[in-house]
């Protein structure tokens, strides 16, 4: 039998997720070995306290703070340190040095992912981040690899874990949006400042990886419109409810043509906000803090993802594949594998996005309103759908309002967001009381 080579696996970081793989790689060391064709050796972690409490036990021996001298010495980087700095100093030298890597570091592929890829590309190692993409759902691999042969058009995605625990508990129980984020941060699924989470920045990052895979264009976290859900109320998710459709935080990119887009150019838009999804909708079933990734592609048609979104042991499941897959390309002796970017489509801005809206709107009960709202909507150029409202009574001013929710046809942003703009001067309006955008109808 012939005998295995040896590949050094450097770990930088042991949080939640690099403490588990480096159990991986100790425990199912022979496993690991039969897989890669080669025996993956943890030659070292490099941490800030070597002396830090860890949830896994593991060899002391292993643990340094010398993180340059651990990627100049290794075969294989697996990087989980986070942040910008010095993630993406550490990652260039390990690569310049002849080491593939492997990375869950999402903000930084979103920022700085083309300079990333052309340093991996000139050095010919493997650059690789499924995990820094929901979890351990195998999302990345599958848009790279298995439906690069099909044009992809569309991609929706509750990629953020925590926010989709909010909206579920505030779905589910009509819990206020501050103390759904309270039991959140209770449970573990938020940090102490959510606000990466909540603003929605977080899920931009993964929006941009996605629409880079998907698109074969390099789009970076400047090209995504973000909205978070800190402004989503209770009487919000009420409202969806009753009309039959459900709030989710999407990350969403999808090709437009140019008389979609109605710039010229056929582009793509990538945006993250809260929507409205009928429940009927796959992705209006994922509840808690799961994620899922809905694809469309002109020949494979729907394909939806599903699984934990973060977590130590998911996580690391992931950064295990790409790991097993590097070692394999340095035992064949192939070329890392390259960034596709042959679309050099552009990004368009939101007023380009085609959607539908929901819109809440407190109005005089009187004769006329109605036609009034339709009217207006009719001049915009944007078609209603759905339409219904609700009579209230003040007991104490003895006088009646309505309530009126209405749901759009898909129109652009720019003409849906002008309508609205009209609708807050007619005299008959009281309040514009909600404006959510739309997916699935």
């Amino acid at each position: 039998m012939t005998e295995l080579r040896t590949l050094k696996v450097a770990l930088l970081g042991c949080g939640n997720v690099g403490a588990q793989v480096a159990r991986i790689l100790i425990d199912d060391a022979d496993t690991l070995a039969s897989r890669a064709g080669a025996r993956l050796e943890l030659s070292g972690i490099a941490v800030r306290d070597v002396d830090a409490p860890r949830d896994v036990d593991l060899p002391r021996a292993l643990f340094t703070t010398d993180a340059e001298a651990l990627v100049k010495d290794a075969d294989l980087v697996i990087e989980l340190m986070g942040g910008i700095e010095p993630a993406r100093t550490l990652i260039l030298t390990a690569m310049r040095n002849g080491a593939c890597v492997v990375t869950g570091n999402k903000a930084l592929v979103a920022k700085d992912g083309p300079t990333l890829h052309e340093e991996a590309d000139r050095a010919g190692v493997q650059l690789s981040y499924e995990a820094a993409v929901a979890g351990a759902i195998p999302i990345l691999r599958p848009i790279r690899d298995s439906l690069s042969g099909d044009r992809i058009t569309r991609v929706l995605g509750i990629v953020n874990g925590t926010t989709n625990f909010i909206l579920d508990q505030m779905d589910s129980t009509g819990a206020q949006f501050a103390d759904a984020l309270a039991q959140a941060q209770r449970l573990g699924y938020a940090e102490a400042d959510p606000t990466a989470d909540v603003e929605g920045h977080d899920a931009a990052s993964k929006a941009a990886i996605l629409a880079s895979l998907s698109f074969h264009t390099r789009f970076s976290l400047d090209d995504v419109y973000c909205e978070g859900i800190s402004s989503v109320t209770a009487a919000d998710i009420a409202a969806a409810k009753d009309a039959g459709f459900v709030i989710k935080l999407l990350a969403i990119a999808e090709k437009l043509d140019a008389a979609e887009a109605g710039t010229g150019d056929t582009g793509i838009s990538v945006r993250v906000h809260p929507t409205l999804l009928p429940r009927e909708h796959p992705l209006a079933a994922v509840h808690g803090a799961f994620n899922a990734v809905f694809v469309e592609a002109e020949n494979a048609g729907e394909l939806m993802f599903y699984g934990q979104g973060a977590g130590g042991k998911p996580t690391a499941s992931a950064v295990m594949g790409d790991l097993i897959s590097a070692a394999r390309s340095i035992v064949l002796g192939g070329p890392g594998r390259a960034e596709t970017t042959t679309g050099q489509v552009v990004a368009l801005p939101i007023t380009s996005a085609v959607t539908s809206y929901y819109i809440g709107l407190d109005v005089a009960d009187q004769p006329g309103v109605l036609a009034q709202i339709a009217r207006l909507f009719a001049e915009h150029g944007v078609s209603i759908e759905i339409m219904r409202q609700t009579i209230h009574r003040d007991a104490d001013s003895n006088t009646e309002s309505a309530e009126l929710r209405i749901v759009t046809h898909r129109a652009s942003e720019a003409a849906l967001a002008a309508t609205v703009e009209a609708v807050k001067g007619l005299d008959v309006i009281n309040s514009v009381t909600s404006v959510l955008r739309v997916e699935g109808v």
